[in-house]
């Protein structure tokens, strides 16, 4: 194998793991920046996945997104009812409402499928090569030869800038999220707005699991979610809650992960493979480490 076919083999694994973690790290940007942490973000993930997963073998793949997400904001709506409206704390209720998920969605799948449910197999979305883009070495296949979330995902990075910069809704979502007592003084919806931002999230986590099923694994695991929603946290603060910079985040852990995968590949003797496996865990927990002195979050977040 030659180096290009394993540096666009890297680069490919790389886009495809960052996507469902670039896609939950985004609304949760847009949460964090109305000053409102999403614990259950895992549990609106795992929600996705299994909502995705029943709906596309039903109403096919598109409904099977629409679904995960919709599963996805279902979850949010239960956050944010206790958080937003009841002023309860967000790391318990976060904490409770993932656990309850996790749980949910495994006692659903084995009442749908049986205990063994692990022969399940669900329609996936296929690869949409731009063309032109596409041919071109080592980028083309890795940005441009994949399923159309991770376009959604290009496309929603910038929109999601610039909203948050130039328009009257992200002002003053970014008032709530830093200086809520000036938002309030200036009039400005803040319960409205944090629940709309937490459903957001929500809905964005859905879609993130609805990929893990429907345009990468085709089937439905208990648990797959794997921490995606607690590592999407963290891309958040080391995107400095900029949608840019989460988007970059994302691909540095997409990164981390592919590059534990390649080295596991390589067959490298003596060393435990579980190594391997933390790999990702800790270059993220050496760059947040290096961040968090310099990245200011949103003053809210400690006062709620």
């Amino acid at each position: 194998m030659s180096a290009l076919d394993i540096g666009t083999g890297f680069l490919e694994a790389t886009v495809r793991t960052a996507t469902p973690l670039a896609l939950a790290a985004l609304g949760e940007c847009i949460s964090e920046r109305a000053g409102v942490i999403n614990i259950g973000l895992e549990g609106s993930i795992i929600a996705g996945a299994l909502g995705g997963t029943v709906a596309a073998g039903v109403i096919g793949v598109g409904g099977g997104f629409l679904v995960g997400a919709l599963a996805g904001v279902a979850v949010a709506a239960l956050f944010a009812l206790f958080t937003v409206g009841f002023r309860a704390d967000q790391i318990i209720t976060g904490t409770a409402i993932t656990m309850f998920a996790l749980g949910l969605t495994g006692t659903l799948y084995r009442t749908l499928f049986g205990a063994s449910g692990v022969a399940l197999s669900t329609p996936t979305s296929g690869v949409l090569p731009v063309p032109g883009l596409s041919a071109m070495p080592l980028v083309g296949p890795a940005f441009f030869s994949q399923p159309w979330i991770t376009y959604l995902v290009m496309v929603a990075t910038p929109l999601l800038a610039w909203w948050l910069q130039r328009t009257h809704a992200g002002l003053a979502l970014r008032a709530i999220g830093e200086y809520p007592g000036a938002a309030v003084a200036a009039g400005v919806g803040t319960r409205r707005l944090q629940v709309l931002a937490v459903l957001f999230a929500g809905g964005m986590a859905g879609l993130a699991g609805a990929t893990l099923v429907l345009a990468q694994a085709g089937t439905f695991v208990e648990g797959m979610s794997a921490g995606r929603g607690f590592i999407a946290i963290a891309i958040v603060v080391l995107g400095r809650w900029q949608p840019l910079g989460v988007a970059a985040a994302a691909l540095l852990f997409g990164a981390a992960n592919s590059l534990q995968t390649l080295f596991q590949a390589m067959g490298w003797s003596g060393v435990p493979y579980q190594l391997f496996l933390a790999l990702p865990y800790g270059l993220t927990l050496l760059v947040l480490a290096g961040a968090s002195g310099r990245a200011a979050a949103p003053a809210a977040l400690g006062q709620r």
